[in-house]
């Protein structure tokens, strides 16, 4: 998953994006309200979280502009402001959740999930079953022949983003893209440490050989894999 933060407060907004990426969210963040609208219209985002009062433009113009271009994407207003009115003003926007300064981490984590449970329930298909393996994006829970399977955070990103593309050829900088933040600029060689750590885990304990490695070009999960 991947998420956006428009916020001006820059030590509210590292604080956020490490609690998020904590939690194995891809988290990118912008302290401008264009540089915002800009960021969301250019790249795909599972949800957004967007201050009101921003330098640029606000956060209701924001949220208005993207309803209009029919961007359905998930957003959660953040305001120092506190008033039915302003909760109004934002909600008519398009806005999909609102919380009001100061507010507890754990509160705005619970918004957060439940906005992206709410849109991952609403879609076609959101338990990702690849054989015997399951993966399941709106519980994070993961299971291999029925025996559920352990991952950290990250390990569960990748394994996600792979089995949401199941049969496909799957490139490290796709994988970084869509897991890491765009400020990421350690070894892309991050993935093939998941990777081997997923092997670990999803296959081999269970005689399987999902992920292949396809060389010079990246990773592909395959439905059982076979034994070693």
């Amino acid at each position: 998953m991947r998420l956006l933060i428009v916020e001006d407060e820059k030590r509210l907004a590292r604080s956020l994006a490490q609690g998020l990426a904590a939690e194995g969210y891809a988290v990118d963040v912008v302290h401008d309200g264009r540089e915002g609208l800009h960021r969301a219209t250019e790249h795909p985002y599972d949800l957004i979280i967007l201050d009101i009062m921003l330098p640029g433009m606000n956060g209701y113009r924001i949220c208005h502009a993207l309803r209009a271009a029919g961007d359905d994407t998930p957003i959660l207003m953040l305001t120092a402001k506190d008033g039915e009115y302003d909760e109004a003003e934002g909600l008519d926007t398009g806005a999909d959740d609102y919380l009001t300064k100061p507010f507890s981490y754990l509160v705005l984590l619970a918004r957060v999930r439940a906005l992206l449970r709410r849109r991952t329930t609403a879609g076609a298909a959101p338990l990702l079953s690849v054989g015997d393996l399951s993966v399941d994006p709106a519980t994070r829970r993961v299971a291999r022949g029925g025996h559920g399977v352990e991952l950290t955070a990250k390990e569960f990103a990748v394994l996600e983003f792979l089995a949401g593309r199941a049969g496909q050829v799957v490139s490290k900088a796709e994988i970084l893209e869509h897991v890491w933040d765009f400020a990421h600029s350690g070894d892309p060689n991050i993935v093939e440490v998941y990777v081997s750590a997923l092997r670990r885990k999803i296959d081999a304990p269970f005689g399987r050989r999902s992920i292949q490695t396809v060389r010079g070009a990246g990773y592909r999960l395959i439905a059982d894999g076979g034994t070693p």
